[in-house]
């Protein structure tokens, strides 16, 4: 059941947040016709959850690239994103990857992991926002995702 609440706290840019829980979220993605890939990326922190879950899905091994852009409250911290840590250097060039986070609203953060995986194979996938494939296009209000402890 999906749940709307209005929240006035500053984590958020909009005060109405829709609730998803894990389940939904699961079978959104078991509906989901993903592209034909080789290795799941998720963008820490709030893009592992989706990406494990979908890479579970697939059957193809995970990775994850942490970049750093926004606060708690969603808050640019830095003029561009920062790359903290990529373990994923030695990756293999022939890989279709692809690359997840939970939502991208300017798509900064999409556009610094691309330049750092240029050279793959590469489509992004957002739950809500833009990116090449969006799996909830239809929400707009900021979201409680299941994953977020500090969220009521």
């Amino acid at each position: 059941m999906i749940t709307l609440f209005i929240d006035h706290s500053t984590s958020c840019m909009s005060d109405e947040k829709l609730a998803l829980s894990f389940r939904e979220i699961s079978e959104a993605i078991h509906r989901f016709r993903f592209p034909e890939v080789d290795f799941v990326i998720g963008i820490a922190t709030g893009g592992i959850y989706p990406a494990l879950m979908i890479a579970h899905q697939l059957s193809v091994d995970f990775g994850f690239l942490h970049i750093h852009f926004r606060d708690p409250g969603n808050k640019p911290l830095y003029r561009e994103p920062r790359l903290l840590w990529n373990p994923l250097e030695n990756l293999d060039r022939s890989k279709r990857i692809l690359l997840v986070d939970e939502v991208s609203v300017s798509g900064k953060t999409l556009e610094k992991a691309r330049e750092i995986l240029k050279g793959y194979d590469l489509q992004t996938f957002v739950l809500k926002g833009m990116g090449d494939l969006v799996l909830f296009p239809e929400i707009r209000s900021c979201v409680i995702w299941p994953w977020k402890t500090s969220q009521p």
